[in-house]
């Protein structure tokens, strides 16, 4: 299960685990944290010492009701991180986190290797094509409607089943453009109650129908800390164990914010696998 990042050959068989950069100023969890270029490239070297495969880099939250960022916001502050950190780290892997196609144009062509898109390509016609061209992995995630509109949009038959035949569809629609390497993404907390969350979890080996690698992003997210009845601060313990059943049910990358603690969850993991 291999993917091709710039050149270089991922085996995802082993899983591996992505840090999560956000340079937001209202991220649900560490909005605002990462501003100045100190504690950008602190914050990656920390994530790629402690074993991260990929950084993802988000300008634009994503959490509900999320507020509006412009296409033109979002790239400069895409590009300059990108720049500094491949300036100080060349062999890191970065993720860019967008559903606009302009902004993975500028990512990409200041040198990231992949683009995670919350909407699979609905919220920009002109996504596929663009990553089609550049011929970067494509992450697909699971979502219905948008940011501001998603928690509205709870209502299911059967999850589990819509979400293979959402998978399907745009897996084949991301293969009329050329494009190689797709991973799949649930969607964790996108149009989906804690309920169903768990259930989507639950199931999730299902996906693996679809042959291809699975992304797992649970890190922090409501569906753990209200579970738990605590803040996002306290949710990493929670966090580590929704990663450990993730890894059971064939995840083979976890989007994280603590890497250190998703590493030990791989490693641990891997003894029994």
């Amino acid at each position: 299960m291999l993917i091709n990042c710039k050149g270089q050959l991922i085996d995802l068989t082993t899983p591996k685990v992505m840090g999560i950069l956000n340079i937001t100023p209202n991220s649900f969890f560490d909005g605002g944290k990462y501003k100045s270029e100190n504690e950008i490239i602190a914050q990656v070297e920390k994530m790629l010492e402690d074993g991260a495969t990929f950084i993802d880099i988000g300008a634009y939250s994503s959490k509900p009701n999320a507020e509006f960022v412009s296409e033109q916001e979002e790239i400069s502050r895409i590009v300059p991180a990108v720049e500094l950190i491949l300036k100080k780290f060349p062999e890191a892997l970065l993720s860019i986190d967008t559903f606009r196609s302009e902004v993975a144009k500028a990512g990409i062509e200041n040198g990231a290797a992949i683009i995670n898109d919350i909407s699979a390509g609905e919220l920009d016609n002109k996504m596929l094509e663009t990553i089609g061209k550049y011929n970067v992995p494509y992450i697909m995630m699971h979502m219905r409607g948008n940011p501001q509109t998603m928690q509205s949009l709870t209502k299911y038959e059967d999850i589990t089943k819509e979400m293979l035949f959402y998978f399907s569809e745009k897996v084949k629609n991301a293969r009329s453009f050329g494009i190689n390497d797709l991973i799949l993404d649930p969607g964790f907390g996108f149009a989906k109650t804690i309920e169903q969350n768990y259930e989507v979890l639950q199931k999730m080996e299902l996906l693996n129908l679809l042959e291809l690698p699975v992304l797992a992003g649970v890190s922090r997210k409501s569906m753990i800390y209200k579970t738990l009845n605590c803040t996002p601060a306290e949710a990493l313990n929670g966090t580590s164990i929704i990663n450990t059943i993730a890894l059971t049910k064939g995840a083979k990358i976890l989007r994280v914010h603590d890497v250190k603690e998703a590493m030990e969850c791989v490693l641990l993991y891997n003894k029994i696998s």
